[in-house]
């Protein structure tokens, strides 16, 4: 790719939204969640941060158990949330050959 090449691509994914740039993540997805959270420690905290910090949602609450569904394969797994919420998530890389790959193409 040249310069001008570069350029143009970098220029249009400065319009794309956050959705638009998620969905250009390649993922293959594993039938193993690498992602482990304490429901009991996550019940505890009015407002845990784990539900505002990731990029690709993949915490919420269920409304009515008051637990967090982990959406794993949305995972982006850049480990902001291992780092944020440590009481509360155990993240590993997932298993060889799985998880997701960035690609400006």
């Amino acid at each position: 790719m040249n310069q001008n090449e570069w350029e143009k691509t970098l220029k249009e994914q400065d319009k794309l939204t956050i959705e638009d740039r998620l969905d250009l993540v390649k993922r293959k997805i594993d039938r193993w969640n690498h992602i482990q959270l304490d429901q009991e420690e996550f019940k505890k905290t009015e407002n845990p941060a784990i539900l505002f910090i990731c990029p690709a949602k993949v915490y919420e609450r269920n409304e009515e158990t008051g637990e967090c569904i982990v959406n794993f394969e949305n995972c982006l797994e850049c480990g902001t949330c291992q780092v944020a919420c440590r009481k509360i998530v155990t993240w590993r890389n997932p298993n060889g050959g799985f998880g997701v790959s960035y690609s400006y193409s």
